[in-house]
């Protein structure tokens, strides 16, 4: 990331997850080792294979916008709620003054990915369309009936960069902006290219997330006849058990990560607490999923954060509790770390999968270990498979080391990672 003259901190947290709506909150639950996987509410779940997630049941956007501002909400998915939700919570986190900053050197950065569409907007255009046989279309019937009976607003609500383009609206922010479309990786993706532009001296100050929701009838659906989601139903809290041996699929889950991210001389002439720094980055295809790619997107975070393997205190794992998908992150991370037994922790196990919701929610989480000096546990870890021989953090254990790596992935073999250090001076 270039310049050494111009450095790139963070100074706010902003996360809406299945355990907490506030930076706070989150860490809280982190600590009690609470949960938030439960049987889904906002739906009928009868007739799927998976009637759990990490749902955020309470979530109401309109306490997060003001009045004038509200009307926006209706041309929002989901998702996009809860983007500007957390943008809101990571200004708020980070005592932003936004009159105080210069809209032109305020950018944006998101990542997203698939936005689900919500049943009734859809349905009645392919009920009209499929002459009652399920899965027959009469186009002929979609273009003269179906399609009018789609609302005319319909695709303002699910295109991936207007997560993004409505922070940027509300906040002024009329700096660089930017959507990246990579599902899980798209998070930690964003955030390069913010480092790289905060070190370029292109802007001062970001808003850089991402949010999802997977916990939605059609998304399920999906889920359920072509992911590898996990069955426990009779259990759910115990459901996501990243790198554990008895692990049977992955749960999926809804929330937003944002974080304030600017120049340290920026954020210090504001008087801004600093909650860390960003000293390296890292992104590689790993073809065939064997680790080897997601080996050389360590190493080169590693490599520009300047330091060794042998400084990190701990690695926060992608850790998605798939079956195949943890086998090849643990090779990735074992390529790397050797025998070194770095602690490794897997913040999915409290809250599912987030998609592109979890990465920076993740590396929060991490922000806030270093700020608290302790780094929680792992849930539902209770027996080592062989296949992925890591140290799973277990217990609680103070942090004993001021750098950290965070890893995100995606099932089609992309990876990310960044370096991130404690703040000390």
């Amino acid at each position: 990331m270039a310049s050494p003259a111009r450095r790139v901190v963070f100074t706010g947290i902003g996360v809406l997850t299945p355990i907490g709506s506030d930076a706070p909150s989150f860490w809280n639950c982190l600590s009690a080792g609470v949960s938030g996987v439960k049987a889904i509410q906002s739906f009928d779940t009868g007739g799927l294979t998976t009637r759990f997630a990490g749902e955020i049941p309470t979530f109401d956007a309109k306490k997060y916008l003001d009045k004038k501002e509200r009307k926006s909400l209706r041309v929002m998915a989901r998702g996009i709620q809860l983007a500007v939700a957390a943008a809101q919570l990571a200004l708020d986190h980070g005592k932003v003054e936004k009159a105080k900053l210069d809209p032109t050197r305020f950018g944006v950065e998101f990542g997203a990915g698939l936005l689900a569409t919500e049943l009734p907007e859809l349905g009645p255009a392919s009920q009209i369309s499929c002459n009652g046989v399920p899965g027959g279309v009469d186009l002929k019937k979609w273009g003269e009936q179906g399609i009018p009976a789609i609302p005319p607003l319909w695709m303002l609500k699910y295109l991936p960069n207007m997560l993004a383009c409505h922070v940027a609206i509300l906040h002024n922010a009329q700096g660089p902006n930017n959507t990246i479309t990579e599902s899980d990786v798209a998070p930690l993706l964003a955030l390069g290219e913010a480092g790289r532009i905060l070190r370029r001296n292109q802007a001062d100050f970001f808003l850089v997330g991402g949010a999802d929701s997977k916990v939605n009838p059609l998304s399920m659906v999906r889920q359920c006849l072509f992911g590898h989601l996990s069955r426990r139903n009779d259990a759910p809290e115990k459901a996501s058990r990243p790198f554990d041996r008895q692990r049977d699929g992955f749960v999926v889950g809804e929330g937003a990560g944002v974080l304030a991210v600017e120049d340290l001389e920026h954020a210090r002439k504001r008087g801004a607490t600093i909650l860390g720094e960003l000293v390296g980055f890292g992104s590689a295809y790993d073809r065939g999923m064997g680790g080897q790619g997601l080996a050389r997107a360590i190493r080169a975070a590693i490599a520009q954060a300047g330091i060794t393997p042998d400084d990190i205190d701990h690695v926060n794992a992608h850790g998605i509790s798939s079956i195949h998908g943890d086998i090849w992150e643990a090779r990735g991370i074992r390529e790397v770390f050797g025998d070194r037994d770095v602690p490794v922790w897997a913040v999915k196990s409290y809250v599912g999968n987030l998609g592109a919701g979890g990465g920076l929610t993740e590396l929060g989480a991490s922000l806030l270990a270093l700020s608290h000096g302790v780094l929680p546990a792992t849930l539902n870890f209770d027996e080592a498979d062989p296949a992925c021989p890591l140290n799973i953090q277990r217990e609680p254990r103070a942090i004993q080391k001021p750098y950290f790596l965070k890893i995100s992935l995606t099932e089609m073999g992309q990876t990310a990672v960044v370096v991130c250090k404690k703040w000390n001076s």
